[in-house]
Parts: structure tokens; C-alpha cells; sequence
């Protein structure tokens, strides 16, 4: 005798979620060729941005949107398995913490926060690395981290997890 409902599926199988995910090769090979260049434009806009228009911010958005097209192409299960939660906090968190620590360690020496000509006056370095340090190390990170991870929690919804269904019930 069969334990199959009169819909044909099992007992507990319709209470699953169905995944939204449809695999498509045409999309999958799209991403497969843009992602590339769309990940090379970003880190070009990050690194180039100091000295012209667009930087940091612009360049963390297209990384940042770079990932998001890789979990529409190939599924956001999958996506959130390849980067993995600490990597996506890491990004945001650590972008923090440089930006801090580049602005900080100004202050330790009495001067203002974030005052990058002073780099230049106490260690030598030029005024343009403390930019650049704020802009590579501590914005595009927060940025990519804070796209990302907010993607993800939106795609995984609202609802609470359901609990798994005991075979004894």
C-alpha cells in the first residue's frame, strides 16, 4: 500500500517550499561571459576613483550587484553556500574597522580624525595613501558587504523556518 496523498506526493512534501529557482543556460552563460567584466569594471572603478570620477562606493555597488546577478543566474541557495555569511560580514565588518583605524590612528597622535595630511607630516607617507586607504580598505568593502548581505536576507524571506516534521507525529 502506498503512502502517497491522492495529489501523488508524499506525506509532508507539499508543506515544503518550492524554490523559486528555474535554471536557465541562456542566462547561466550570459553571466558566465558579463560577470568578468563586470567585477573588472568594479575593482577599476574602485582603485581609479581617488583620482577621478567614480571610486569606492560606485565600485563596492557593482561588486556588490556582480554577486547579486551570479545568485540570479545560478541560484541564491547556491550563491550564499559559495560565499558564505562570515565572508559577507567580514567584507562589511572589516571595511569598518579600516575606515576606523585609518581615521583613528590620527587622533592617537592629537589630531583630528581622518586628517590624512598628517600621514605625510608624522610617518612620510603621502597624503593621497590615506585617501586611497580609506577608499579601498574601508568604503567598497562596507559596500559590497552591506549589498550583498542585505540580497540575501531579503531573498530569505520573512517567515520563520518551519519546523521539521517528526516521523512519530
Amino acid at each position: 500500500m502506498s503512502d502517497r496523498q491522492p495529489n501523488g506526493e508524499a506525506p509532508g512534501e507539499s508543506d515544503r517550499p518550492e524554490s523559486a529557482y528555474v535554471e536557465s543556460q541562456v542566462i547561466m552563460s550570459t553571466v558566465r561571459v558579463i560577470a568578468p567584466f563586470s567585477l573588472t569594471y568594479g575593482f577599476f572603478l574602485l582603485f581609479h576613483g581617488a583620482d577621478s570620477p567614480g571610486g569606492s562606493f560606485q565600485g563596492g555597488a557593482i561588486i556588490g550587484a556582480t554577486v547579486l546577478m551570479i545568485a540570479f543566474a545560478f541560484g541564491i541557495e547556491s550563491t550564499r553556500n559559495w560565499l558564505r555569511n562570515r565572508t559577507v560580514v567580514v567584507l562589511a565588518a572589516g571595511g569598518a574597522a579600516m575606515f576606523a583605524l585609518v581615521g583613528l590612528i590620527p587622533m592617537a597622535y592629537g589630531a583630528n580624525f581622518l586628517e590624512h595630511p598628517f600621514y605625510h607630516e608624522q610617518f612620510g607617507i603621502k597624503t593621497k595613501w590615506g585617501l586611497e586607504a580609506i577608499e579601498v580598505l574601508g568604503v567598497a568593502p562596507i559596500v559590497a558587504g552591506v549589498v550583498s548581505g542585505l540580497f540575501f536576507v531579503i531573498a530569505a524571506g520573512s517567515l520563520p523556518a518551519t519546523e521539521e516534521v517528526s516521523e512519530d507525529d
